[in-house]
């Protein structure tokens, strides 16, 4: 499973935690994180995770690219519910892009840990069906993104999925 964290600054000591004490369940996983937060993750843990761009500098537009690539499994995102944050636009994209995509997302302690015991049971198999329909490695997910931009770049778009305007 491709698992992505993602930690407002309030919430990374409380990110920590969690990825301290399910290390060993995170370790079979593929983890993708926001800049910071995965780099406090790694200093801290003997996790190994691919990190994008901080969250206000485009890292939660990264992982929302992995999710409507269909490339991630579950989100684990520690929001700040009590401060205002500068890119707020991007975090609803990304929550909207997980609801579109059918992506089960914890945004606090208690829900991470309730998909975590899922995720431990083996209840994540129906994303198993998902995977068959597509290659489940990063350099597919780096490819991809090339392949956006490029796409952007010269205005041609795959129709293929499904557009913010249409959903």
């Amino acid at each position: 499973m491709n698992v992505a964290f993602v930690a407002h600054d309030h919430k990374k000591e409380e990110m920590i935690a969690f990825t301290i004490a399910y290390q060993d369940l995170f370790k079979p996983h593929t983890l993708f994180a926001t800049g910071t937060t995965g780099r406090l993750i790694m200093e801290n843990t003997d996790l190994d995770i691919m990190t994008f761009k901080s969250g206000p500098l485009g890292g939660d537009q990264q992982i929302g690219a992995m999710v409507s690539q269909n490339e991630l499994d579950l989100l684990v995102f520690f929001r700040d519910p009590l401060v205002a944050q500068p890119h707020e636009p991007d975090i609803t994209a990304l929550l909207r892009l997980c609801d579109v995509y059918g992506i089960p997302v914890a945004t606090n302690m208690a829900t991470a840990e309730l998909l975590v015991h899922s995720l431990e049971r083996g209840d994540f198999h129906w994303r198993d069906v998902i995977h068959q329909n597509r290659p489940s490695n990063v350099a597919h997910f780096k490819r991809s993104l090339s392949s956006t931009a490029k796409q952007e770049a010269t205005g041609v778009v795959d129709q293929s999925l499904p557009r913010a305007d249409s959903v």
